[in-house]
């Protein structure tokens, strides 16, 4: 018997490695039909839940990278024409970004393969459980404990 098998929280990190690692491959699997990575589906979520435009710093933060690699992820999502920038009328320096028409309905169809994706794993708990599991990853991705950020 190894420190794992009796260490609660180490059980417990396995187990949410675990969970997540099959979720990565189910999102694999879910994007590949679509042509973009996890990273580039992310970013095109965090878009689609803005109330607007945003600047590259925010994207950069809201998904935890640093804001070179945002303008990279910015770029190759421009060339597939899922984003646009444009000048930010208050700020010269600053570009804005904004989903296109092909870059929300391409985020519509995502959540219909990321739904059936998250029930293949999900599904097998009753709703008493999915708010428990809910409560619990509040308590988790709270940023007094995970830092100043927020999840995508």
């Amino acid at each position: 018997m190894t420190i794992e098998d009796t260490d609660a929280i180490s059980r417990v990190a396995e187990q949410f490695t675990r969970a997540y690692w099959r979720m990565r491959r189910s999102s694999a699997k879910e994007l590949a039909p679509f042509g973009i990575t996890f990273a580039q589906a992310r970013a095109l979520r965090v878009l689609g839940r803005s109330e607007g435009a945003l600047r590259i710093g925010d994207i950069a933060a809201r998904l935890e990278i640093v804001p070179r690699s945002a303008t990279a992820m910015i770029d190759l999502l421009e060339t597939a024409g899922l984003a646009a920038r444009e000048s930010d009328p208050s700020d010269r320096r600053s570009v804005l970004v904004t989903l296109t028409q092909d870059g929300a309905a391409l985020l519509a169809r995502m959540g219909i393969a990321r739904r059936e994706s998250a029930e293949a794993l999900f599904g097998r708990l009753d709703e008493s459980e999915l708010a428990r599991l809910s409560e619990i990853l509040d308590v988790l991705n709270a940023p007094d404990i995970a830092g100043d950020w927020e999840a995508s």
